[in-house]
């Protein structure tokens, strides 16, 4: 007999000052600024009232804020699990979108492709990052059957859910929104993931900061 369904509230965590200049993440700890905070406590308030089971977070200090805040709502502890990071971008760390078109050009036209082979030196490539993703997140769904859960994390994380979701090749250019704290929402059988609905943002009383495609 098939276990029953997992749900999954997947969220990408709040506005950081380096989304607002458009600089590389990766897995740098960077915290909220103040919209992220403000974020994070309205997704909160949003989820507060639904039935959660379990709440899991990226170990990065933007994705372990946004999920305290829902956590703490919810009265459920806070699990963090490296698996859930944002992809490591090597040398393109701590650099703008320029400097890297700048300084690496080269490299910045196969990341920019989307070239699945490609890593950036010291980094992972889409095929490392899409492996990582789904096998943490297929791990973490199988011990919650019948119970929804929150999944925070980060924008590059969130598209390979996406991806994994709808059958979207990892080459494809990315047609779908990545918005700081948006409510995106799967469900899990052990015959993988299905969208059930993306990017809900009633919870936002203005627009989101979106994440320049990675």
């Amino acid at each position: 007999m098939q276990p029953e369904p997992t749900r999954i509230v997947a969220i990408r965590h709040g506005e950081t000052a380096w989304n607002v200049d458009t600089r590389i993440q990766g897995q740098l700890d960077i915290p909220l600024n103040d919209t992220g905070r403000w974020q994070a406590a309205r997704l909160a308030q949003a989820l507060a009232g639904e039935a959660l089971h379990a709440v899991y977070s990226s170990d990065l200090a933007r994705a372990l804020e946004t999920a305290r805040a829902v956590a703490h709502a919810a009265d459920l502890p806070l699990h963090t699990v490296e698996g859930l990071r944002e992809r490591s971008f090597g040398i393109f760390q701590g650099k703008t979108y320029a400097e890297i078109e700048s300084s690496w050009p080269a490299q910045a036209e196969r990341w920019r492709q989307r070239d699945v082979a490609f890593a950036p030196a010291g980094g992972e490539s889409l095929l490392q990052v899409h492996a990582r993703v789904a096998q943490t997140t297929l791990a973490i769904a199988a011990r919650h059957p019948g119970e929804q859960i929150v999944l925070v994390a980060h924008g590059g994380v969130l598209d390979v859910l996406y991806r994994l979701a709808t059958g979207q090749a990892l080459s494809a250019p990315r047609t779908w929104s990545l918005g700081n704290t948006a409510i995106n929402r799967l469900l899990w059988t052990p015959d993988g993931l299905t969208l059930v609905g993306w990017s809900d943002i009633r919870h936002l009383e203005d627009g989101t900061l979106d994440e320049i495609p990675a």
